[in-house]
């Protein structure tokens, strides 16, 4: 069989990215291909291009958005953000979402190539197991009727789509905080869902499979073993799909930057919400706190460190979010809306025990309940009367240290 590589170009306009952002272009794969490499390019300093793959039939076989310019999928291996399997014939969709594109247009070019053998994998290095000297002392806090809380990150990437960590580097680095567990939520992908179990037994650290559903008009990260949730259809949807397979989903940064939440949920609205993310800098700004009351009752706070590589200067676990659980089944106390958030796991943490709330290393903090009415905590270990609705806990500048349901 002779292969050709197949070339696709021309200039994007922003007239066609108001019209519809997101776009196809067609590859042709022929019986016995053994491998599907596509390499994509654009003057970078001039704009963004985000990159994925559609199989013959609009199944999904991968997403890196603008973090990469070339994958190969073969049916052993593939890029990371794309899943291996068999290379059916028939026209394949190269997916171009026109992220963005300056006044004078965006010059393109797309070079496909089927080919009949598949090159080697990439080698791969398992590491060692991580060893639980270096990991930091966990707080310990008390127990309620057999359950637990325990402490960890729902937001997190890795060189599945735009981090700089692969999964290993990433769950070591997360018990090295002394977090409990760690969600991976790399964005429109789930190619890293199937490493998971053995990458949190090496590392030792309960890991959440996740997605983030990445739009320009807004983030939704989906915890569990979901499927993938096509970040084309409407978010009203993607609240359907995550729950139908048991998973949920959490709104993300709803106030953040430039992909704050635009999108409608025409039924109902999700409870979870990642009230706390890294841009809440200044946590005086009481924006957050007015979103969720104006979101919906009950909402369930969430916290998020947003983690794409180390050189930012945001550790795992910043902020930490506190999860109930029974048997360390996260997820489910995540779907039952047992959580709080604190800046860090041994940062001043509000837990609720019942009708009661306990107060640890808050000494001098304000807790505020949901009608407003306001006590001093005096003391490292306080327990206060508990209501029903969201409660903080403030410093005597009104900074936000800590939230609770």
């Amino acid at each position: 069989m002779t292969v050709r590589e197949q070339i696709r170009h021309g200039t994007w306009t922003m007239e066609q990215r108001a019209q519809e952002i997101l776009r196809t272009v067609p590859v042709e794969v022929p019986g016995g291909t053994g491998a599907l490499t596509a390499a994509l390019s654009y003057p970078r300093t001039a704009g963004v291009l985000d990159l994925g793959l559609l199989g013959p039939h609009g199944e999904f076989r991968g997403w890196s958005g603008g973090a990469r310019d070339t994958f190969t999928v073969t049916e052993e291996w593939a890029t990371p953000g794309y899943l291996p399997g068999p290379l059916e014939p028939g026209t394949w969709q190269v997916l171009l979402r026109l992220h963005r594109i300056p006044p004078q247009g965006l010059p393109w070019t797309l070079r496909a190539r089927p080919g009949t053998r598949a090159p080697a994998a990439p080698p791969v290095t398992t590491p060692p197991p991580h060893p639980a000297a270096d990991r930091r002392p966990r707080r310990r806090v008390p127990r309620l009727d057999g359950a637990e809380w325990l402490a960890g990150d729902l937001h997190a990437h890795t060189v599945h789509s735009d981090g700089s960590l692969t999964l290993d580097e990433l769950a070591r680095a997360a018990a090295s905080e002394g977090l409990d567990f760690l969600a991976v939520t790399d964005h429109n992908t789930v190619s890293h869902h199937p490493w998971l179990p053995a990458v949190a037994r090496r590392q030792g650290i309960r890991l959440l499979p996740g997605q983030e559903v990445t739009t320009d008009l807004g983030h939704a990260n989906a915890f569990g073993d979901t499927g993938w949730i096509d970040f084309r259809r409407p978010a009203g949807e993607w609240l359907e799909q995550t729950e139908a397979a048991g998973g949920v989903l959490s709104v993300n940064h709803p106030l953040a930057d430039d992909c704050g939440w635009e999108l409608p949920f025409a039924a109902r609205r999700p409870r979870h919400a990642e009230l706390w993310h890294h841009t809440w800098t200044d946590r005086r700004h009481s924006a957050p706190l007015a979103w969720a009351r104006a979101w919906r009752e009950e909402v369930v706070p969430l916290g998020g460190s947003d983690f794409h590589r180390p050189e930012q200067g945001r550790p795992l676990g910043a902020p930490t979010t506190w999860v109930l659980c029974q048997d360390g089944d996260v997820l489910a106390g995540l779907a039952a809306g047992r959580t709080a958030v604190s800046a860090a796991p041994g940062a001043a943490v509000l837990l609720r025990y019942g009708d009661e709330l306990l107060a640890l290393d808050a000494d001098g903090t304000v807790l505020v309940r949901p009608d407003g009415r306001r006590t001093v905590v005096r003391g490292d270990t306080v327990r206060l009367p508990a209501a029903d609705g969201l409660h903080r806990l403030e410093t005597h500048t009104c900074a936000v240290v800590a939230l609770c349901t």
